[in-house]
Formats: C-alpha cells, sequence, structure tokens
C-alpha cells in the first residue's frame, strides 16, 4: 500500500511540475506596429523577435505592422517601402533554422493590426498624425509606446496623454537617447557625484521638413533631462547661423545648456558638473566614461537601451518616462521659441497640464 502511495504521489508531483511549466511557457505579448518609413520599425522587428532574446527582451513577439503614408511628409513612401522590405527579409534564411526571425504580416488596416497585438508602437515619422493614430489606438485598449517625437505641437501632446488620462489606457513616449549607456549612466557616476549642470550638445537640422522644426532639438533636450531630471522654471535661447543655444534653469538653481549644431562637426554628448567632479558623458550609443576616456569598442547600444524599457512596459511595468516629464520637455521648446522670438531674454516656462481649464 505504501509503495502505491509513493508512486501516486510521484506521479502527482511529476504532473504539477507538468503543469507549472507549461503555465511558465507563456505566449509572446504580441506588438503591432503602426507606421514603418522610420528605421527604427526595422530594428525593434530584429530584438524582439529573435528566437534567441534573452532576458527583458524575451517573450514579445512583432506580429503585424500597418505602413501608413504621409502625403506631405519627405520620402514617407519611399522610405516605407525601403523598410518594408528590409523587415520582411530579416534573417530570412539563416544557415541555422532555428534562428529565423517570424515573418511581420503586413496589414492594410488599423482594424486589423488591433486585432493581431496586445500593444502597438507608433514608428510613423509625421509627428502632425499622432494623435489622431494615438486616439484611435487607445479607443480600442491598446497600451502605446510613440517613437519621437509624440507630437509636432504643444497642444497635441498635451491632448495625446488627455486621451490616455481619460481612456486609463497607458502611454508614452521618449527618445532612445534616453537610454543611451553613456547618457543616462552620469547621474549616478562615481566621478560626477550629485550633477549640478551639464552642456548637452547635438545636431540641429536647419533643413528640417515643416512638420519637424519645433521637434527637431527633441532628442538633445531628452539628454538634457536624463541627466539633469525635470525642474526646468526659464530658458532662454539665442539663434545664430551657427548653433541653436538655449539655457536653461532649474528651480534648485542648477543651470544647464543646449548647443545645437547647424555647421561643423555632429557628435551627440555632453559635459556633466557634479559635487565631485566635471566629466564627459560617453558618446550617444556607448557607456560611461571611466577617468576620462570614453568607451567606443564596447558594445553599440543606440537602440538597445529603449528596447529594453519597452519591452519592461509591454510587460506590464509602469512607464518609465512620466506624461508630466514629457510635457515640460514640450514646455521648455516652447519658451525657448519664445525667447528666440524677443532675441534672447529669459522666459519662464509655461504650465502645460492635461487638466481641462
Amino acid at each position: 500500500m505504501s509503495r502505491f502511495v509513493a508512486l501516486w504521489t510521484m506521479g502527482l508531483t511529476l504532473a504539477m511540475a507538468c503543469a507549472a511549466g507549461q503555465a511558465d511557457e507563456k505566449k509572446p505579448v504580441r506588438l503591432g506596429i503602426l507606421g514603418i518609413d522610420n528605421y527604427q520599425a526595422v530594428e525593434y522587428v530584429q530584438m524582439y523577435n529573435n528566437p534567441k532574446a534573452e532576458g527583458d527582451l524575451a517573450g514579445l513577439r512583432v506580429t503585424a505592422a500597418w505602413p501608413v503614408i504621409s502625403e506631405d511628409y519627405p520620402k514617407s513612401a519611399e522610405l516605407t517601402e525601403m523598410w518594408k522590405k528590409q523587415m520582411l527579409s530579416v534573417n530570412a534564411n539563416p544557415k541555422d533554422p532555428a534562428t529565423a526571425i517570424p515573418v511581420v504580416e503586413i496589414v492594410d488596416s488599423l482594424d486589423e493590426l488591433l486585432k493581431r497585438c496586445d500593444a502597438v508602437m507608433i514608428w510613423s515619422l509625421d509627428g502632425r498624425k499622432h494623435l489622431a493614430q494615438a486616439t484611435a489606438v487607445m479607443k480600442a485598449g491598446k497600451p502605446v509606446f510613440i517613437g519621437r517625437p509624440l507630437a509636432s505641437s504643444v497642444e497635441d501632446a498635451i491632448a495625446i496623454f488627455k486621451v490616455s488620462e481619460e481612456l486609463k489606457v497607458p502611454c508614452w513616449s521618449c527618445s532612445q537617447h534616453r537610454f543611451s549607456p553613456g547618457f543616462i549612466g552620469m547621474r549616478n557616476h562615481p566621478e560626477v557625484g550629485k550633477v549640478l549642470g551639464c552642456d548637452v550638445y547635438g545636431g540641429y537640422d536647419v533643413n528640417a521638413p515643416e512638420a519637424d522644426k519645433f521637434t527637431r532639438s527633441i532628442h538633445s533636450i531628452e539628454t538634457l533631462y536624463t541627466i539633469m531630471g525635470p525642474g526646468v522654471v526659464k530658458v532662454s535661447c539665442q539663434s545664430t547661423p551657427t548653433a541653436e543655444s538655449v539655457t536653461a534653469v532649474w528651480g534648485d538653481g542648477r543651470v544647464a545648456t543646449y548647443r545645437g549644431v547647424k555647421q561643423g562637426a555632429v557628435k551627440y554628448s555632453a559635459t556633466v558638473f557634479g559635487d565631485k567632479g566635471v566629466s564627459t558623458a560617453g558618446i550617444y550609443g556607448h557607456g560611461v566614461p571611466v577617468k576620462g576616456i570614453v568607451p567606443t569598442n564596447d558594445k553599440y547600444m543606440g537602440y538597445g537601451g529603449l528596447a529594453i524599457e519597452m519591452a519592461k512596459f509591454f510587460k506590464g511595468e509602469p512607464m518609465p518616462v512620466k506624461p508630466a516629464e514629457t510635457l515640460e520637455m514640450y514646455a521648455l521648446m516652447k519658451a525657448a521659441d519664445e525667447s528666440r522670438a524677443k532675441g534672447g531674454v529669459m522666459v519662464e516656462l509655461p504650465k502645460l497640464t492635461t487638466a481641462s481649464k
């Protein structure tokens, strides 16, 4: 009898272990892509659909993409065809079949996209269309990430987050620069200590499409906030043929600058000032400097950092960048425009909020 009980117990234990194993093998979170005229649409397919993805990048799959085109955005149609072709051919015929990346289904409507996914990434380049696109996605109850720019205007940025708030559907946006290791790693850099200020520099496209003119500084402004954190109260802006120069003052007295390079060599980085020392930041995509030496032979993480943060979000973790901080960045850009128009005087940031007036 005892032998029977022992065998029965062993069988029950194996059955429970099997059931637990099946429970652990969760179906991947299905992601949809809205707009593929941005190369990043291809990049994240490669990361999330990689059968050998590990850690935070595992457990997701881009299942479908809707290639919307903006007729009056430069090269939108051309780029869409280019990246669609590349997306569909990513690692299609690998030497090892086990590494084949699942093909993304190209659909011809938002309804078809939403049927095939649990959450959406908006990668369309034209920020003027993001309010309508994001609203439709959120009305379907799908969490959404919007690639930079969140929107092409302050009004649309506020409206997007208001819809998110009213529908209680999470929505966030940020530049890939925010999670570049050499930028975000400067907040607690042992050679810098508490950050007291920084000088950020990056490109400023004088020939940007009309849709992008308000947000062309967004990647570097995001770097500014990555290193300094929110809390800007006033801004001044000087504009010359060679550079766009913004000085921002925080409520606690800290000061930081942004130099938008219009002529000459362009790199994306910063100099950071702290209570322990001064150091250059890492170059975009690379790690933090050690004793002033910036690594360039380390693993490139241009899109990798953001991919990890999006993956966490799509699996249910909180948004890593709050709407209030993103709106403050839009307030800074709006104040900078006003300062430029007034000859560079200091301008207080407007209070941007999703609350009804």
